[in-house]
């Protein structure tokens, strides 16, 4: 036997995003197989075939031991879409893993899900969450992930201040937002797959306790940049209406009418249990 199957494998779905490609490295270098769930095959890959809201057969699964779910398609904009491909379409990855007697499960929540959130988004990462639970699964909440390479909303928010003097500042810039190395995120991750840390109970928020408004995270980015950069208070509401209509024409844009109302509307109390598992997180700085 190769050295290569001797490895445990782990299972990634969204591996080609962000997050997924982060956590991809960190657990091929502690020393896992990872298989990813992809709906782009490459010729000679180990990748498995999905498409999430499709059914999986168990199977395909079998002989993993950890399964990461990153995924989440953003292109959907009405509940009903949304919740059949994200909401069910994870229950049927889950269950299939479940089925396959797959160890370790663990799901990729968001701090923008939490009772009485706004956005679509967060609600459908609400009742994933309470699908995954029934399902023996371990779901995360990570805050704004960032990093020094940062990709996502982080690497978006690095390019306007990289490339603008002046941007919209939605709402005064106010909202709170919690912040998360990718490398600590990964880590975790890592750790909960190999069962080196014990199942939680509970969903957990996964960010250093510190609070940044909006405002706060574009002025460390821009001081990290040596730039300056001016602020143009812009209602929020009204960005939304346009936004909305725009999508409502089948126009495509980068930033979503959901999205801003998920980071308008953020927890306003998340619960912070990482300390009990012995993880500390560091703040945000950049440079």
């Amino acid at each position: 036997m190769s050295a290569t199957t001797e490895k445990p494998i782990c299972l990634v779905t969204g591996a080609s995003g962000y997050l997924g490609s982060c956590v991809t490295r960190s657990l091929e270098q502690s020393g896992w197989n990872v298989r990813p769930l992809t709906r782009n095959l490459l010729p000679g890959s180990s990748a498995i075939r999905f498409q999430l809201g499709e059914e999986i057969s168990t199977s395909s699964l079998t002989g993993a031991r950890a399964l990461v779910h990153c995924a989440y398609d953003f292109k959907q904009i009405a509940w009903r879409d949304v919740h059949d491909i994200n909401v069910a379409g994870s229950e049927k990855l889950l269950g299939a893993a479940r089925e396959a007697k797959i160890d370790r499960l663990i799901y990729i929540s968001s701090i923008s899900a939490y009772e009485g959130c706004r956005s679509l988004y967060g609600k459908a990462k609400l009742e994933t969450e309470n699908i995954a639970r029934s399902l023996g699964a371990v779901s995360i909440r990570p805050g704004l992930i960032w990093s020094e390479s940062p990709g996502a909303m982080f690497g978006r928010l690095i390019h306007q201040v990289e490339n603008a003097r002046v941007l919209p500042l939605f709402g005064g810039g106010s909202q709170i937002q919690y912040m998360i190395h990718e490398q600590d995120l990964s880590q975790l991750i890592c750790r909960l797959a190999a069962g080196a840390l014990e199942p939680p109970s509970e969903v957990l928020t996964v960010a250093h306790e510190q609070p940044w408004t909006f405002r706060k995270i574009l002025e460390e980015i821009a001081r990290a940049k040596q730039k300056r950069i001016f602020f143009v208070p812009v209602p929020w509401r009204l960005l939304w209406v346009a936004i909305k209509c725009a999508e409502l024409c089948h126009v495509r844009l980068n930033f979503k009418s959901d999205s801003l109302v998920s980071l308008m509307s953020q927890n306003p109390s998340p619960k912070f249990t990482l300390l009990s598992l012995g993880m500390n997180f560091r703040p945000f700085r950049l440079g």
